[in-house]
C-alpha cells in the first residue's frame, strides 16, 4: 500500500509540475527564440495511399496529383533556436537509400551542413533532434555514408536524438506493414554512439517544447507543441500529413492503427480549435500552416498561411 501511495504522489506531482511550466510559457512569447523552416526535399506518393478510403473524385479536388496518381509531398523540418538549445525536428530521408527508394522520385534532398551554414549554424551546433518516428522519410538524414560508402557517420554528432520508446521497439522488431519503412543504418549508429534518448510518456524537452505521444500512424510517434510568437504551434507529423486530411475520417492507408489515428486526431483537433493553436504540416507541399474550425461534428481548415520567417 505504501508503494502504491508513493506512486500516486509522484504521478500527481509530475502533473502539477508540467501544468506549472505550461502556464508560465504559454502566456507569452519567448523573446530570443527563432525558428527556421528547412525544406529537406520532396517526393511522390500514391494519392490512394495518402487518403485511404476517401475516393479520388473527392480528394483530388483538394490536393493535386499527376496522371499516374502521384501526389507531391514535402519533408518540412524545423530548426529551433531557443537561445539555450538548437533543436531540429525530423531530418528527411537523407541520401543513403535514394537508389533503393527511386520509386518515390525524391528531389531536392537537403545537405544539412550547407543549409545550416546559410542560417549561421553548423551540424555540430545542434543539441537535440526530435524524431517524430523512424520511417525513412523522417530520420534518414540523421546519418550519412563516408566518401568510400563503407562507414555510416552521424550528421549531427553532438545531438541527443529523441525517439518514442515504443517507436524504438517497433523499429527493432517491426510489424509486417512497417518493415520496409525502417533502415537500420538510419538509427543504429545513433544508438551505438550513445546519442539516443527514449521518451516513455508526454514530457517537456525544454520550457518551449512539449513532446506528446501519438500511436495511430505508428506507435510512439512524437508530436511537438511549440511556444512561439505568443502562440502554440503543433508540428503534426503524420497525425495529419496534409491539410486536406484534417476531417476525422480522412485517414491514410499508411496508418498502422487507423481507428486509433481517428481518435487521436479528434483529441488534437478539439484542443487546437478550442485554444486557437496552429497546425504546422510536415508533408503538405502547398500548405505550411493553418488554424482549424469546427464544422458540425467535424473539423476543417480555417485560415492557411506560410510559416513566418524569424525576425532578424
Amino acid at each position: 500500500m505504501e508503494g502504491f501511495l508513493n506512486f500516486i504522489a509522484t504521478f500527481v506531482e509530475s502533473i502539477f509540475y508540467n501544468a506549472k511550466i505550461r502556464r508560465k510559457y504559454e502566456s507569452k512569447a519567448t523573446l530570443n527564440m527563432k525558428i527556421h523552416k528547412i525544406e529537406a526535399g520532396f517526393f511522390d506518393c500514391d494519392g490512394g495511399a495518402i487518403f485511404g478510403v476517401v475516393p479520388k473524385k473527392v480528394w483530388q479536388k483538394r490536393y493535386p496529383c499527376n496522371e499516374e496518381n502521384f501526389c507531391k509531398l514535402a519533408m518540412r523540418c524545423l530548426l529551433i533556436d531557443t537561445g539555450e538549445k538548437l533543436v531540429l525536428i525530423d531530418s528527411g530521408t537523407g541520401d543513403k537509400q535514394l537508389d533503393y527508394l527511386k520509386y518515390y522520385n525524391f528531389k531536392g534532398v537537403v545537405n544539412f551542413e550547407l543549409a545550416l551554414q546559410q542560417l549561421g549554424y553548423s551540424c555540430g551546433d545542434v543539441t537535440d533532434i526530435i524524431l517524430t518516428h523512424l520511417h525513412f522519410d523522417h530520420c534518414g538524414g540523421c546519418t550519412y555514408y563516408d566518401s568510400d560508402r563503407k562507414n555510416v557517420l552521424l550528421t549531427f554528432p553532438n545531438a541527443v536524438h529523441w525517439v518514442g520508446e515504443r517507436q524504438w521497439i517497433n523499429f527493432l522488431e517491426p510489424n509486417v506493414r512497417e518493415g520496409d519503412s525502417y533502415f537500420p543504418e538510419n538509427m543504429l549508429p545513433v544508438q551505438q554512439a550513445g546519442k539516443l534518448k527514449l521518451v516513455k510518456e508526454n514530457r517537456f524537452l525544454c520550457p518551449e517544447i512539449e513532446l506528446r505521444i501519438f500511436n495511430g500512424h505508428t506507435v510512439g510517434q512524437l508530436v511537438s507543441y511549440i511556444q512561439y510568437l505568443g502562440k502554440t504551434w503543433i508540428y503534426v507529423g503524420d497525425v495529419i500529413p496534409v491539410a486536406p486530411s484534417i476531417p476525422l475520417a480522412w485517414i491514410s492507408a499508411f496508418d498502422a492503427y487507423p481507428v486509433t489515428s481517428l481518435e487521436e486526431k479528434k483529441i488534437l483537433l478539439q484542443e487546437a480549435e478550442e485554444k486557437h493553436q496552429i497546425l504546422l504540416f510536415e508533408h503538405d507541399a502547398y500548405t505550411e500552416c493553418c488554424t482549424v474550425k469546427k464544422s458540425n461534428d467535424n473539423f476543417r481548415m480555417d485560415e492557411s498561411f506560410p510559416f513566418p520567417n524569424p525576425v532578424k
